[in-house]
């Protein structure tokens, strides 16, 4: 008998290319028919076929407080009766910038735009306008948005220089990206030793979650703070993923450093598409219409989607929030490893804040080369036998997965119960 999810998937791909408006989502990577979801409640979400799963992707990482989470839909119906857009300022956008500037104080002025690409994507025109220059570093399996002078993968060089990843990219519009090796700290001096006068901007994941999951060194994060002010480039953190999710003040205020501009999405839009890019006063002040550097968005600041990210990051402020979110992330990831290593299976995990990633190697990955040797047909089977098992990751060998406030006790044991007898299996 053919599931309502195969049938709304062989429609949806006669209309829709692949069937999906984003392509991770078509399951090309680990096989079989993807799940349309028509309801999600705290940290679960039913499909068209009515089962139900304990959710780890969370919308790839927003809905860190649950799915319909009453006080953010509240927000959303209450600022939805008013109007869903203005193309006007609104004070709830006021209200939204000053709670970003206080929560991120390398933040001194922000804009709000409608998507995490949006940002990334100014973040680097600000940075090219304010410092004159032309060239951008990127690091190897970090994803910032899919503009097309970050759309490029590493050359063959020891200082890469970016080649078009995406068909329909001109390889002249690539041709000023550097693309380095995460982790890499000679790397990193090499390349500001021959490039520094060019470079107007370092852009990374500080966190990075795709490439599933790598922790940045201490010593790596130092150094790029250190050359990016030495030679006069911008520091840009990404943190459309980490931003209020690995903590209160996201991975700067983890990791103790400033950058000069910050993107943000995902978590500050509490489910709704919002996103926003700030920093340094003097760097902001390039904008129009202060600046000569031009941007500009109908739907930027949505005053939906604003209530969204307005009630999600006053929950994630409350005391011990990222306490409590941290213990069941910890929690979650060490009852996997120890299922996995009891049953012999080689398996590593690693986490920070809510965000963790899941790798068929004997320890968790520092590199992209090393997230590639992690086994993908391994996951491929485990992703299928825990989906089985009422249990949706991500279906990709290299995405981060997700931990929300909701996800309790229950969840964490009934997830580990499901792995263990998935590992046994893929043991046999």
């Amino acid at each position: 008998m053919t599931s309502r999810n195969e049938t709304l998937f062989e429609k949806s791909q006669r209309v829709i290319p692949g069937g999906v408006n984003s392509p991770v989502r078509a399951f090309r990577s680990v096989g079989g028919t993807p799940r349309f979801f028509v309801r999600g409640k705290g940290a679960r979400v039913w499909d068209a076929d009515g089962k139900e799963y304990i959710d780890y992707v969370g919308s790839w990482g927003p809905m860190i407080v649950g799915h319909a989470h009453p006080q953010v839909v509240r927000a959303v119906q209450d600022a939805a009766a008013d109007g869903l857009s203005f193309g006007a300022p609104t004070e709830r956008e006021l209200e939204m910038a000053e709670l970003i500037t206080e929560l991120l104080p390398s933040i001194e002025m922000v804009r709000l735009v409608s998507s995490g690409t949006e940002a990334t994507m100014t973040a680097i025109r600000v940075a090219r306008g304010f410092t004159g220059r032309s060239r951008i570093v990127k690091f190897e399996g970090c994803y910032h948005g899919h503009a097309d002078a970050l759309l490029v993968k590493a050359g063959s060089g020891l200082l890469t220089f970016g080649q078009p990843s995406s068909a329909g990219v001109p390889a002249e519009t690539t041709q000023h990206t550097t693309v380095l090796d995460y982790n890499d700290v000679a790397g990193l001096e090499r390349t500001f030793a021959e490039l520094g006068s060019e470079i107007a901007a370092v852009i990374i994941e500080p966190v990075v979650g795709n490439m599933n999951f790598v922790m940045p060194s201490r010593a790596f994060l130092d150094a790029l703070r250190s050359l990016t002010r030495k030679h006069g480039a911008v520091l840009i953190f990404d943190e459309v993923m980490t931003g209020f999710r690995v903590g209160p003040k996201g991975a700067q205020g983890l990791f103790g450093i400033e950058p000069d501009l910050t993107t943000l999405g995902k978590v500050v839009g509490g489910g709704m598409p919002l996103g926003a890019f700030g920093g340094r006063r003097e760097i902001m002040e390039k904008l129009a219409p202060l600046g000569p550097v031009y941007q500009a968005g109908t739907l930027s600041g949505n005053p939906v989607a604003v209530a969204a990210g307005l009630a999600t990051l006053k929950l994630v402020q409350a005391p011990g929030f990222f306490d409590r979110l941290s213990a069941s992330t910890s929690q979650l990831v060490d009852g996997l490893v120890s299922a996995a290593r009891s049953n012999g299976v080689a398996f590593s995990g690693a986490c920070v804040g809510g965000m963790f990633g899941l790798f068929f190697r004997a320890a968790a990955p520092t590199s992209y080369a090393e997230v590639m040797s992690s086994s993908k047909e391994q996951f491929n089977r485990f992703f299928h036998l825990m989906l089985e098992r009422g249990v949706y990751l991500a279906p990709s060998a290299f995405e981060a997965g997700f931990v929300s406030s909701a996800h309790g006790a229950e969840e964490i044991a009934a997830t580990i119960a499901a792995a263990n007898d998935a590992f046994r299996q893929l043991a046999a």
